[in-house]
């Protein structure tokens, strides 16, 4: 058993630093200024996305599982009018999936199937769900970036 919790373990960490590179390497060639522009009306920028997964991360592991005292004003994270430049909100970012992946690393094999509940989350009954959960979903959101990137470069 102790091999699965270390293959579990290793297999989402490595998960999550391969979702931070794809976002880095479609993000990074953006100036400030395009990582906050939204090249269609509707939808968000690629800041705007940065913001909202450093927050979901913050909330749904930091908050609910690593214990960080995290607040989320998820809301803030699509509507910040006065946003903080790029490089700021990259580091941001990099911090929470260095808390993540430090998060599953100190998973025990009984770890992974504690209740878990949070706010607009009902589905995910326990910790290994949210982490996978979030995993999808961060990158789901990097596939957007991917979009938005390949927009911005052709204007």
């Amino acid at each position: 058993m102790a091999e699965m919790n270390e293959a579990v373990g290793a297999g989402l960490a490595a998960y999550y630093e391969f979702v931070a590179a794809q976002l880095h390497k479609w993000v990074d060639p953006l100036s400030n200024e395009q990582f906050w522009r939204k090249p269609y009306p509707y939808g968000n920028s690629a800041g705007h996305l940065v913001l909202h997964l450093t927050g979901n991360l913050n909330y749904y592991i930091g908050a609910r599982v690593a214990e960080t005292g995290y607040v989320r004003d998820r809301d803030r994270e699509f509507r910040e009018k006065q946003p903080p430049p790029k490089e700021e909100a990259l580091r941001a970012f990099d911090r929470t999936i260095r808390m993540v992946v430090a998060t599953i690393r100190k998973h025990k094999l009984n770890d992974w199937g504690k209740a878990y509940t949070a706010e607009r989350e009902p589905e995910a009954k326990d910790r290994f769900e949210i982490f996978l959960r979030c995993a999808g979903h961060a990158y789901h959101h990097v596939g957007q970036m991917v979009y938005l990137s390949r927009e911005l470069a052709r204007t």
